[in-house]
């Protein structure tokens, strides 16, 4: 029993060393409103941190399998930053990758994009979806609107001061992460000491 712990646990380690994730922070946003504005450079931003980031436009190639590549970064990440805009609830993979990260119990970060939280609700076709998948947008779109997040106003705020707001939030939030993992990873190795 302690054998197989001790292997179990040193191959957890080795693991953690080797195969770091795709993605730390997975930026969620509908193109047509922001692609070409707060998420590019929020995007842009953390690379130039040094933060592994997922953002579709930059971060797939031709001939990735669109759910496959998206899902299993979410289900990597370790934040979520989802930004919100005028049409974002009229998009089944904003909302997909949303209720995701919620299911997932990831961290996220909203940013409300000319829009406030209160004017967020599912506004997919309700004969084309399942009431169940229906029922699982709503629920995310819920618990992001109460979640705190940034509001930007694109006709009067400064694209610039929310992305630096941004990216210093997502590195508060990773070191926090990792001070927990490795809090856990202690309280782990008291309660089951690796015998020499």
């Amino acid at each position: 029993m302690i054998n197989s712990l001790v292997k179990a646990r040193a191959l957890e380690r080795l693991a953690k060393r080797v195969m770091k994730p795709n993605c730390e922070v997975f930026i969620n946003h509908r193109g047509v409103d922001t692609k070409r504005s707060i998420a590019t450079l929020l995007y842009d931003q953390l690379s130039w941190l040094n933060i592994r980031s997922f953002l579709d436009n930059k971060t797939m190639k031709p001939g990735d399998k669109l759910f496959d590549k998206i899902d299993s970064a979410i289900m990597g990440c370790k934040v979520g930053v989802a930004v919100f805009s005028p049409r974002y609830c009229d998009s089944y993979f904003c909302l997909h990758e949303l209720a995701l990260f919620a299911e997932t119990k990831k961290v996220v970060i909203p940013i409300f994009c000319d829009v406030k939280p209160s004017q967020l609700r599912v506004s997919l076709d309700n004969k084309q979806y399942s009431e169940e998948e229906l029922r699982r947008f709503a629920w995310a779109i819920e618990q992001a609107k109460n979640t705190v997040g940034l509001t930007f106003d694109s006709s009067k705020g400064s694209l610039a001061d929310v992305v630096r707001k941004a990216s210093n939030i997502v590195i508060r939030t990773l070191i926090e992460i990792e001070i927990k993992e490795k809090q856990m990873q202690q309280r782990r190795d008291q309660m089951f000491p690796v015998p020499i």
